[in-house]
């Protein structure tokens, strides 16, 4: 053919493709927002007529390059009915640069610069070339004014209904429901100069999109950030955000702009805001910096929204940041623009440390079970269709839990619009257990019916590969063949969209519609590529651990290739796999088998708790009960999980692995943010022995859906739920679920700022758990009157036996009761009163209510208390403010208490005064076996006799006490008792009172007297020889450390002819120890009872005293010879043979 010929073919060839595209200007439409995703479709073009406008558009088309209009090319030819000859001739004619050229080329040259859209960014223009003219006011705000509506009429363009790809509902586009958004509370203040994003989320406040900025002047953090792991939708909610704001939602903000990190990344040079505002978003018509001034004046009503915060780059050398990065610092810490909103969306993980510390945190939390159904019902339109959508999800718990990714949500709504027409009830879902099912059974259904494009989605997988090799999200036309866009662009694979590097730098960057998309090709492309061997396939299954590492600057972009490995390596993908390769079903399975032998080697090794979920899911995906028992056998008995996020999908595949466990297990969830519905994917694991939760995120809505799981976990023993957010309505949930778990034996509510009724209703179930052991509710700040209410519960309640407070702890110990479970089963009325008898009066009541403010009334109402409940093992009240009345309303009450062991009353002010009244109430407590008062070490502590009787047993040693208070006090058995007064700044005034207080005692056995540590000096001495022998016989009296003389010390020696008990008396001058002792055999002899009748023992005494002899024993003291003299005289009046043992 000649030159004019091809010419004119080229002509006819041009006008059949205008005839054909003006048959469907919104297809046209829908590929210019594709191919051009700045372009305007509308406006000025609306008055041409439909040819001139396709022949406008083609030519905005052909002037991208050869690779655009290639691609372009292949789309019409793919996705419209193009008559065979006419689609031969265009992929022969068209898909080459010459001929053509110069025809379009020219056309485009007619058309005057006028025509272009205001929508599409003109080159930068420089003010500081010519004088800056001087504009009034006004004319200022008109271009300000414009340059707004110029702005919001771009986005309003952006956000145009799109047009459904091939096997799409119209829906796909359309359909949003807000994921849960939750504010959350971090510290900023980490070390290494980062952040994490992996804080601790505050449940109950939800936040809705219109909530995320607080618009009122200097109130509130000026910086959010959006935190979502991939899938949860934060790009969806940044464009949406943009999409509200240009039809007029937002309007607290003049102003919007929306970048992605990862066209940011490519920018290598340093910006200032003009240039990132102007250069890469939207450039004015004119007069830039006046446009510029006017932002800057309204800062607070401006939004910047930047996407991908995780993909920002960050050098690691000593240059510092990025120039985009540092611009955002800048931006973030109010330099740049100061007063302007900022928001960036993240995946948890480490962040740059620019953010600053008031900055706002949001978690993304995905879909609830309602929200999951809201989507269904906006994504299919027929009743019909969507009845059975809802069905299908509701009898399927596993897709139900796929669903709480929002991003999963979407493709298994659009797997069922494919599936639900030709397949009966359930077997929908049946095709879509996991999620490389569900992206496997997508890509099916946006591929033409019958025809899978084998060597297209190969090679489409093997870009996606190489992008994932080299941290490539951001493809271009000399990226990938034209034939290829054309197949991503049909199949909704890839979307499109303007890359601006600078001022006039504009051309259209390809990236995969989502990343694990991209991940999913990419590992299509692995298993059935003839290029990929299974030694190179087997490198690529690892497991990711979510904890970031401080000298790792991103998140990687393969985190979910290995799962889809692993899902692919399920026999029911090898059709499908064989199908891709081409027929090669023994490479297939060889490589398939290969996945499953490397993850059973990492089954067998010991993982961290990221791990561990990340092979929970790999196992999961392959659908092989061996392989899945293998690891749930290997999993430690005790599982921590510690400071990284898990969602709903997680603990569901963890819950689907341990199935096949035999063995109880522990879960441990310490500082984890996890979604609020994430219990509800426990429903049913019998394998669980101990569950603990610790995280300010928990919450009454976590702890509702807990309620709905307990009940269901046979095995479950012990639960824990610490640090949270939980309130009167979440535990009430709880207080009803607790009873339908009669085999938990330890509950803990730490630290969960319960109120006074909220505790109060929790332990109203202890009478309902009958193998509880110990309920711990410590760090709730509860108030004394309530501590008291809790004191009542342990006496009342028949099973507990220690109540313990100090200070933040507060812990209830029971003793599960030992009848048999005929007896338990009885009529309930007889129960009832039988076990609480039975109870009162088998067991012993501990009860610690240390450092909790009581005080005198307190004291009060304590003993009413305890008189009615059972006896008591011991009693600990130190650390009160009990003071002097109340040790002695409680030193009263002892004897009434049947104390069995002590009563500490230590650090509650007793003061020297107060000792003789605490002294004077004991005297009649014929069970007390020692009195330790140190005033000077806060130290007041009753030891109570363990009488022989009490061996028998609790109802035996209830029997006895008793029968001590009916006898005469001349018919009581004698027992030895301590009395130690040491340390109390005790002087010679003190001691009348205290001797008299003390006479009560001494008729009640053999009483050990310790006066050391005090101030008797000499005067205190010799009065107190003066007062011993009214105390009647004492077994021994330490007088040691109270400052005595020489002379006040071997006055002492004059006891021997006054006191008849005194048999030995050890001084030791130097070392200030004096102590005074009675006979040990007389003594053995009353406490063994041994005397046959009181005159006999009397007599008995007195022979001993004639024949035994005393013993008097001096160290360390300097005797001249006045003083030895002295003693020597004394020494003549003392009765009976004497022994001196004088000591260097």
């Amino acid at each position: 053919m000649d030159p004019v010929g091809l010419q004119l073919g080229n002509k006819n060839l041009w006008s059949c493709l205008v005839r054909l595209l003006t048959k469907d200007p919104e297809w046209l439409n829908a590929k210019m927002k594709f191919f051009l995703p700045n372009t305007d479709l509308d406006s000025r073009n609306e008055t041409l007529d439909p040819e001139q406008r396709v022949i406008l558009q083609l030519n905005k088309l052909h002037v991208q390059g050869s690779d655009t209009w290639q691609s372009f090319i292949h789309c019409v030819c793919m996705q419209l009915e193009v008559p065979l000859d006419l689609e031969v001739l265009l992929l022969s004619t068209f898909g080459y640069d010459d001929g053509f050229t110069s025809q379009l080329g020219a056309e485009g040259k007619s058309q005057p610069e006028s025509q272009l859209h205001h929508g599409l960014k003109r080159p930068h223009q420089s003010c500081g070339s010519s004088p800056r003219r001087k504009q009034c006011k006004k004319q200022q705000l008109e271009l300000a004014k414009k340059y707004l509506q110029l702005l919001r009429t771009s986005a309003q363009q952006r956000y145009r209904s799109q047009i459904p790809g091939s096997g799409q509902p119209h829906a796909f586009h359309q359909v949003y429901v807000p994921p849960i958004l939750r504010r959350a509370t971090a510290s900023l203040d980490t070390p290494e100069g980062a952040i994490m994003g992996d804080v601790k989320v505050e449940d109950g406040a939800d936040v809705s999109i219109s909530d995320l900025f607080n618009t009122r002047v200097n109130k509130g953090p000026r910086v959010t950030v959006l935190l979502g792991k991939a899938g949860m939708g934060k790009t969806t909610l940044a464009h949406r955000l943009c999409q509200k704001w240009a039809e007029g939602h937002l309007n607290c903000f003049q102003a919007l702009f929306l970048f992605e990190f990862r066209q940011l990344n490519l920018i290598t040079r340093f910006l200032t805001p003009s240039e990132l505002l102007f250069d890469l978003y939207l450039s004015p018509e004119s007069d830039h910096d006046t446009v510029f001034q006017y932002l800057e004046k309204n800062a607070d009503q401006v939004l910047l929204i930047f996407d991908g915060l995780d993909e920002a780059l960050q050098p690691m050398g000593p240059d510092g940041p990025g120039p985009v990065l540092t611009l955002f610092s800048h931006l973030c810490n109010g330099t740049l623009l100061p007063g302007c909103r900022v928001m960036a969306t993240s995946r948890p993980g480490k962040l740059p440390a620019c953010l600053p510390a008031e900055a706002a945190m949001v978690h993304m939390l995905g879909f609830d079970g309602p929200r999951v159904e809201e989507y269904v019902n906006h994504f299919f339109s027929a009743q019909p269709s969507r009845e059975g959508a809802l069905v299908e999800l509701q009898t399927n718990g596993r897709l139900r839990s796929l669903c709480a990714v929002p991003a999963l949500c979407q493709v298994a709504c659009l797997c069922l619009h494919h599936l639900l027409p030709d397949h009966a009830p359930g077997q929908s879902v049946a095709l879509l257990p996991n999620m490389t099912q569900l992206y496997m059974q997508m890509v099916l259904a946006l591929s033409p019916p019958g025809h899978l494009p084998t060597s297209s989605l190969l090679d489409l997988g093997e870009v996606a590969l190489r992008g994932l090799e080299t941290g490539k999200v951001i493809f271009y036309a000399k990226d990938i063949a034209p034939p290829l866009i054309a197949f991503g662009a049909t199949h909704s694979l890839l979307t499109s969209f303007c890359v601006c590097t600078g001022p006039g730098h504009q051309q259209t960057g390809y990236a995969f519609t989502h990343l694990s998309l991209q991940e999913f090709l990419a590992a299509l492309h692995l298993m059935a590529s003839p290029k990929v061997n299974k030694d190179t396939l087997t490198q690529y299954v690892t497991l990711h651990s979510r904890w970031v590492q401080r000298t790792k600057a991103r998140l990687g972009l393969s985190d979910h290739l290995p799962t889809f490995l692993a899902g692919l390596a399920s026999c029911t993908c090898r059709p499908f796999l064989s199908h891709l390769a081409q027929g090669n079903e023994d490479c297939v399975g060889a490589k398939q088998a290969a996945v499953v032998q490397v993850l059973k080697k990492l089954a067998t090794r010991k993982l961290t708790g990221p791990k561990v979920v990340e092979l929970c899911h790999c196992v999961d995906e392959t659908q092989e009960p061996e392989l899945a028992s293998l690891t749930a056998q290997s999993l430690p008995y005790q599982l921590p999980f510690h400071n990284f996020p898990l969602t709903c999908t997680d603990l569901a595949t963890l819950t689907n692995i341990l199935e096949h466990r035999e063995a109880p297990i522990h879960l441990d969830f310490d500082g984890c943010p996890l979604e609020p519905h994430c219990p509800e994917a426990l429903v049913g694991c019998g394998q669980i022995e101990n569950l603990s939760f610790k995280s300010r995120k928990c919450g009454d809505a976590f702890a509702e859906a807990l309620s709905r799981s307990l009940p269901t976990m046979g095995r479950l023993q012990m639960l824990g739920l610490a640090g949270s957010k939980i309130t009167a309505r979440g535990i009430s949930h709880l207080v009803k679920a607790l009873p339908l778990c009669p085999q938990l034996k330890e509950v803990s509510f730490r630290d969960n700022q319960l109120s006074d009724q909220v505790v109060l209703n929790i332990v109203e179930v202890l009478p309902h758990l009958p193998r509880l052991r110990k309920l711990d509710l410590s760090s709730n700040s509860i108030c004394v009157s309530t501590l008291l209410c809790l004191a009542r519960v342990a006496v009342t309640c028949p099973t507990v036996r220690m109540l313990q407070a100090r200070e933040a702890d507060l812990i209830f110990l029971l003793s599960p009761p030992t009848e048999t479970t005929a007896e338990l089963q009885r009529a309930p009325d007889l129960q009832e009163s039988d076990g609480q008898r039975k109870g009162a009066q088998s067991r012993s009541l501990t009860l610690r209510l240390q450092k909790c403010q009581l005080q005198v009334h307190d004291a009060e109402a304590l003993i009413a208390l305890l008189q009615e409940g059972p006896h008591l093992e011991e009693v600990d009240l130190s650390g009160n403010q009990l003071e002097d009345e109340g040790c002695r309303l409680m030193a009263e009450a002892a004897s009434q208490l049947h104390i069995a062991r002590k009563l500490d009353l230590s650090n509650n002010g007793l003061s020297v005064a107060g000792v003789h009244c605490v002294l004077r109430a004991v005297s009649a407590c014929w069970t007390l076996a020692e009195l330790h008062i140190s005033l000077q070490h806060k130290t007041v502590i009753f030891m109570f006799a363990q009488e022989p009787e009490e061996q028998k047993g609790p109802q035996e040693r209830a029997a006895f006490l008793d029968s001590l208070m009916l006898q005469m006090p001349s018919e009581l058995p004698l027992s030895s008792r301590r009395m130690r007064l040491t340390h109390c700044g005790l002087q010679e005034k003190h001691l009348e009172q205290l001797c008299k207080a003390l006479g009560g005692s001494c008729h009640l056995g053999h009483l050990h007297l310790d006066f050391s540590g005090n101030a008797l000096g000499d005067e205190g001495a010799a009065r107190l020889a003066q007062l011993l022998p009214g105390l009647g016989a004492l077994q021994s009296l330490n007088l040691s450390e109270n400052g005595l003389s020489l002379d006040a010390v071997l006055g002492l020696v004059r006891c021997f002819s006054t006191l008849q008990w005194l048999f030995r008396l050890d001084i030791s001058f130097e070392s200030q120890h004096i102590l005074l002792r009675g006979d040990k055999t007389s003594r053995d002899m009353w406490a063994t009872g041994s005397l046959p009748d009181f005159p006999a023992a009397a007599k008995f005494l007195g022979f001993r005293q004639r024949c035994i002899p005393r013993s008097l024993c001096l160290s360390e003291c300097p005797l001249e010879p006045p003083s030895l003299t002295r003693l020597c005289a004394t020494l003549k009046d003392c009765p009976g043979p004497l022994e001196l043992h004088p000591a260097p």
